[in-house]
């Protein structure tokens, strides 16, 4: 039986969109499905089918895909956004009930991972170590550097580096509901998590950041070390994470630091799946029923991803001709 998958707020995520074509390859057949709310995003002119849908923000999205699901017998729905997450994930059940699984996490959980406040509660009240976080009536000219970050903030945006208290007053007009923490020098890794539909862990891919714009790794190194993978999986377990995820956090060799948790995939993801956790694969083996035994820590260590840009040039009328769905 072939597999469909769709992959929401599909944007520039191209290679999230061939790697779930090349799994479906492998296994049996079947069509990646890809809509955005413009006709001008990369993924929808590589992906076997394409709409154009609401925003999320709208009282239709949710409606708009259920009924584009069944119409195009999704087995399972990928998001890839924020702010759509907690809706995927409050209306799961509204999809199990016609067939179609959709990769999120529960509520509860999408909840602490998208309150970066929330979730620093939720890591001090399990032992999870987390960068000290100051209150304003506690910094000190010894407090400098700090970072500061707003609470609900994504990738970089509004995430400043902050060297003293002249720079902090004008940083804190800027952002809203500021999370003020200790600034560490420490390397950045992304470890990507892949568990199943009951939280049992499957792979854990850590890579370093080596370099990083607008808050996704351009260049990356898979890291494979015990204690990092450990940690990872440990908070993965403990969060109750499902399918793929990117757990970011700082390590020394020693201590895992952890800053926070994007519950769906990331940019930098398809170096795991080059290095050997195909992910994509995973799940839709997993879809059918097909045991997937765990594989933590078997990938290709010290493997290197050089992201760069890749132009796609189309008429414009073929941009008139990607269809609305409603």
């Amino acid at each position: 039986m072939k597999t469909n998958v769709l992959i929401t707020s599909a944007s520039r995520k191209v290679n999230l969109v061939k790697a779930f074509q090349q799994a479906l390859k492998m296994e049996g057949g079947g069509k990646v499905i890809a809509v955005d709310i413009g006709p001008l995003s990369a993924a929808l002119y590589c992906s076997d089918v394409a709409y154009l849908v609401p925003r999320s923000s709208e009282e239709r999205f949710v409606p708009t895909i259920i009924k584009l699901c069944k119409h195009e017998a999704i087995t399972v729905v990928v998001p890839t956004r924020d702010e759509e997450l907690l809706l995927f994930a409050e209306n799961k059940k509204n999809f199990e009930e016609f067939g179609t699984m959709v990769m999120v996490a529960d509520p509860t959980v999408i909840r602490i991972c998208i309150d970066k406040l929330n979730f620093l509660e939720f890591c001090r009240d399990h032992s999870f170590p987390v960068p000290a976080t100051f209150s304003l009536n506690h910094i000190s000219q010894n407090s400098f550097p700090l970072f500061v970050r707003d609470r609900f903030g994504k990738g970089s945006k509004k995430a400043f580096k902050v060297r003293n208290q002249h720079e902090l007053d004008l940083i804190l007009t800027l952002v809203e509901e500021p999370i003020i923490q200790e600034y560490i020098e420490g390397t950045e890794y992304t470890v990507d998590v892949f568990a199943d539909f009951n939280g049992n862990i499957i792979s854990a891919v850590p890579r370093e950041r080596i370099h990083v714009f607008g808050g996704e790794s351009f260049i990356s190194r898979t890291y494979k070390n015990e204690t990092l993978i450990h940690d990872a999986c440990k908070l993965a377990t403990t969060l109750h994470l499902i399918g793929h995820n990117t757990i970011q956090c700082f390590f020394d060799d020693e201590k895992t630091q952890f800053i926070e948790v994007n519950p769906r995939y990331g940019g930098g993801a398809h170096l795991g799946f080059a290095a050997g956790a195909n992910t994509p694969l995973f799940l839709i083996q997993l879809l059918k029923n097909k045991q997937v035994k765990p594989r933590i820590g078997d990938f290709s260590d010290h493997y290197v991803m050089l992201r760069y840009t890749e132009d796609i040039f189309i008429d414009e009328s073929i941009t008139h001709q990607v269809n609305t769905f409603d």
